[in-house]
């Protein structure tokens, strides 16, 4: 594991101590509230930076309990939603993680201080960008340019698969990096609603079972083929 140490420059209006303040609130009203229950994930969401992770433009709504908008149509997922995946994961220092949605490196930074290592898939360039500098010097941290829905099968297989946030289906690409008995927690969107579901790969198949009803954001790439209709 990597203790992270990330700085950056805040803005005028939101100094230091205020994004101090407003990630304490948000642990204590998003995260402790809402069955975020792995003080591992709890602790490491109240290091973590996040804003550092944010468009200058958004930084001072960081820690806002909504999606945060981050440019070309990609949105940060909300804290809560994050938490709670993690929390189900089930995470131990060993782990080997395989993080789809990279977005801009705000989930792998978490990550990175509670298993062994992550390799974080993200396909928009913009964000790539962003997620390679906040990491940067973050040894167990891997970010792979590459369509969401294909993964990474080069590091195969993984122990986790955690998709920050909703798809309709996980492919059957990304289970297949997975390990027999791994873990896999996802946001599943479906009829215009989004939930959060956890599951486990065993030698005789994988499904995943929803644990709650949540705002999660949607991420692009996954959508499956509608049937045709006269």
């Amino acid at each position: 594991m990597t203790t992270m140490s990330l700085e950056t420059e805040t803005p005028a209006l939101a100094p230091a101590a205020a994004f101090d303040t407003m990630r304490h609130a948000m642990v204590a009203s998003q995260l402790r509230t809402n069955a975020v229950s792995d003080q591992r994930v709890v602790a490491a969401m109240a290091r973590v930076p996040r804003e550092t992770f944010m468009p200058e433009g958004v930084r001072s709504i960081a820690y806002r309990d909504a999606a945060i908008p981050l440019g070309g149509g990609r949105y940060a997922n909300l804290p809560m939603a994050t938490g709670r995946l993690l929390t189900e994961a089930y995470l131990t220092p060993t782990d080997r993680v395989l993080l789809i949605g990279a977005a801009s490196g705000y989930t792998a930074a978490v990550l990175s201080e509670i298993v062994g290592s992550v390799v974080a898939v993200e396909s928009d360039p913009a964000l790539l960008a962003t997620a390679r500098a906040a990491l940067d010097g973050v040894g167990n941290v891997e970010i792979v340019a590459a369509p969401l829905n294909e993964g990474h099968a080069a590091g195969a297989p993984y122990d986790v698969l955690i998709v920050d946030g909703a798809i309709e289906a996980i492919p059957d690409a990304l289970i297949a990096q997975v390990r027999s008995g791994g873990r896999v927690v996802s946001g599943i969107a479906e009829h215009g609603l989004t939930r959060l579901a956890s599951g486990r790969k065993t030698d005789g198949g994988f499904a995943l079972a929803a644990f709650v009803d949540v705002e999660c954001v949607v991420l692009p790439g996954f959508d499956t083929p509608k049937p045709f209709r006269f």
